[in-house]
């Protein structure tokens, strides 16, 4: 089952970079020190759960190296090779300690999501979307606290669910790929969700970096054919995001669980910060969609 989901993936990615690199070289992109220092740190940050989108949002526009408009397609191509790298490593380091159904459903379940959730940005508001998923984190991550605690019961050793948590875990990602559609991550969901099912932190890994690498593909592909992004910035964030993921990679097999656990917190907290704080913008600025923050985690 893992060599199913391994073979597509690699394809995926191996049609990405050549469509990636095809266009740097027919653009004659040459990526700044900026960009590719900006691409190592986040991209080091998301292998460990943070995500790398928001610190990347927050850099773009401070320094103002690209249009507003154009952000998103430009971190969501840039990012991806990174994210890619991930999804391998974490695949065949503890990818085979994962149970095959959960793996495999879950992450066909973040790209089917993603999919469906597409036609329906133009329907709902984004801020309702970002209010909801913020207290949802909020209330996981004092869940997650309390168990940590030991104030209330709570697994996080397993390598595999029950049928019903599985449904219930596949069915969550699916969510998640929706989510995507709306600039809401699904790492930090991931992460809270199944390690308060009893997973293993460290195993959720390969689950949500496989999820994102495959709805990756599929849609970057299409803002590289499109041309609406800043291809210098794209190169620049994923020379520097593959090596970093290496190197942040080995930091997540080795780190103690009680570690990663408490972890999990900060990432949900912090989560939840930029969603409370991108929906008061957005419910502030309006419905314009360039108005308002685009964030994912």
């Amino acid at each position: 089952m893992l060599l199913a989901l391994l073979v597509p993936l690699i394809l995926a990615i191996l049609l990405f970079t050549f469509v990636l690199t095809r266009a740097a070289i027919a653009d004659r992109a040459k990526p700044t020190l900026e960009s590719i220092g900006l691409g190592a740190v986040v991209s080091f940050f998301d292998t460990l759960g943070i995500g790398s989108f928001a610190p990347t949002t927050a850099w773009l526009k401070f320094r103002k190296l690209v249009p507003d408009r154009i952000i998103p397609p430009t971190m969501l191509v840039g990012l991806s090779p990174p994210a890619m790298a991930e999804s391998v490593i974490f695949l065949i380091l503890l990818g085979v300690m994962v149970d095959p159904v959960l793996l495999f459903g879950c992450a066909v379940a973040v790209l089917l999501g993603g999919l469906v959730g597409a036609p329906l940005v133009a329907r709902a508001q984004v801020w309702i979307v970002q209010l909801v998923v913020g207290i949802g984190l909020v209330l996981a991550a004092i869940a997650y606290a309390a168990t940590n605690l030991h104030l209330m019961p709570g697994g996080g050793t397993a390598s595999s669910l029950s049928m019903e948590l599985t449904i219930a875990a596949i069915a969550a990602n699916f969510v998640f790929g929706v989510l995507l559609n709306f600039g809401v991550g699904n790492y930090a969901p991931t992460l809270v969700t199944l390690s308060l099912m009893g997973m293993n932190p460290r195993l959720v890994f390969p689950i949500m970096a496989a999820g994102a690498a495959m709805m990756g593909a599929g849609a970057c592909v299409r803002h590289i054919q499109m041309r609406n992004l800043d291809m210098r910035v794209v190169v620049g964030l994923a020379i520097g995001g593959v090596p970093a993921v290496l190197v942040a990679a080995f930091l997540v097999k080795q780190m103690p669980l009680d570690v990663l656990r408490w972890l999990v917190i900060l990432v949900v907290v912090y989560a939840a910060a930029i969603m409370f704080r991108a929906s008061w913008l957005g419910r502030k600025e309006g419905k314009s969609p360039e108005a308002t923050a685009t964030v994912v985690l």
